[in-house]
Parts: structure tokens; C-alpha cells; sequence
């Protein structure tokens, strides 16, 4: 009795862990219809037979992006938006453009893990552990070298070099990794969240946390 319970708890555990999972495409390809009104999980599919070769293709990574804003940075998204034929094949890419001294600031790609390579110039890169450790991964990446940033966690990328560019490709595990900038979320949500309460989760003035919602 008991071996045939412990059987049953442990075939419940193993088809939660499949359920868990991301499914794999049941066709060769769904190209997504994004001027469907329907609304599922992804994207709806296009016929098959109105799919055309332009729907796997993306042309332009070659060029830089505008880095002329505050960060200093730019980075072109290769999702399914801008592939269609990327839908349910839980892949996409990026070019990331970095002006001297440029930064993409500490955030989360809440459904996909990065893998990046610099292409041009030296990037500080890093990425920190989930409470309550908080530890810091970090390392200084030159042209050639790849760095992987695991999904969901807090991560980073800069530019040392106060004369220099430089460029890194990412390769992304999913076919819209989302993007959470963590100073945008924190200080630039709508509506604002409570100064009190970020003064005390920061454990600084309110008067500082009114400085830091009028930059968003």
C-alpha cells in the first residue's frame, strides 16, 4: 500500500514538472498573425500557406544604434515582433550599442536567460544572486569573449572606455524575453508608489525619494 501511494505522489510530481514546462512546437513553424484579435499566450498563428520568406527575416544589425541619450546606450531588439517566424521557438537575439561610458542600467528579462558576446571595445558585465545572499558576478569582458546571464535575474552591462565604443550581440532564450529596468519600475511606475514606503525600504529621506521620482 504504502510503495503504491509513494508511486502515485512521485507519477503526480513528474507530470507537474511536465505541465511546468514550455511545450515544443507541434508543427514546423507558427508564424504569428499580429494583427490578430485574438488573445492567447504568444501569438496566434498565420495560415501556413500565406507565409512568406520575409516572415523569418530581419535586416539592419549591421547598423548602430542612437546612443545619444542619458544612458548612453542602445539596444535593438530581434523578438517576434520584429521576426514573426520566431514565434513558439523560444529564441531571439539583440545588439547592444554602447557610447564611452555608456550603460544598459541593472535589469531583468523575466522569462529568458542571456547569453552575450562582445563584438567591439570592453564591457563591465555582471549579475547578482537572489536573496539573501545578493552576491555579485562580475567580470570585464574584451571582444571575442561571451558571458551568460541567468534568467530573472538582476543584471548589467557598461562601458569603461571614455573614448571608445563598443558592441555585444545577446542571444536571448525566449521569443519575447520582457525587459524590467529596476529604476524605471521602482521610481518611474504609474501611479507613483508611496514615498513612505520607499523611504523605508531604502531607509533614506522622503526628500530623496522625490528627487528620484521627478527623473522618471
Amino acid at each position: 500500500m504504502a510503495s503504491a501511494l509513494f508511486m502515485v505522489v512521485l507519477l503526480g510530481m513528474a507530470s507537474s514538472v511536465v505541465l511546468a514546462s514550455d511545450p515544443s512546437p507541434l508543427q514546423d513553424f507558427c508564424v504569428a498573425d499580429k494583427a490578430s484579435p485574438v488573445l492567447v499566450n504568444g501569438l496566434v498563428c498565420k495560415n501556413p500557406k500565406d507565409v512568406v520568406a520575409e516572415d523569418f527575416f530581419f535586416q539592419g544589425l549591421n547598423k548602430a544604434g542612437n546612443t545619444k541619450n542619458k544612458q548612453g546606450s542602445n539596444v535593438t531588439p530581434v523578438n517576434v515582433m520584429q521576426i514573426p517566424g520566431l514565434n513558439t521557438l523560444g529564441i531571439s537575439l539583440a545588439r547592444l550599442d554602447f557610447a564611452p561610458y555608456g550603460l544598459v542600467p541593472p535589469h531583468t528579462h523575466p522569462r529568458a536567460t542571456e547569453i552575450l558576446t562582445v563584438i567591439e571595445g570592453t564591457l563591465h558585465v555582471g549579475f547578482v544572486t537572489s536573496n539573501t545572499q545578493n552576491r555579485l558576478i562580475f567580470k570585464v569582458l574584451n571582444a571575442g569573449d561571451v558571458f551568460v546571464f541567468p534568467v530573472g535575474l538582476i543584471h548589467f552591462q557598461f562601458n569603461p572606455d571614455m573614448h571608445k565604443d563598443a558592441v555585444a550581440i545577446s542571444g536571448l532564450s525566449s521569443q519575447n524575453p520582457g525587459l524590467n529596468i529596476i529604476a524605471d519600475q521602482v521610481f518611474g511606475s504609474g501611479p507613483k508608489i508611496d514615498r513612505g514606503l520607499l523611504a523605508k525600504a531604502f531607509q533614506v529621506d522622503k526628500g530623496v525619494i522625490d528627487y528620484l521620482q521627478k527623473q522618471f
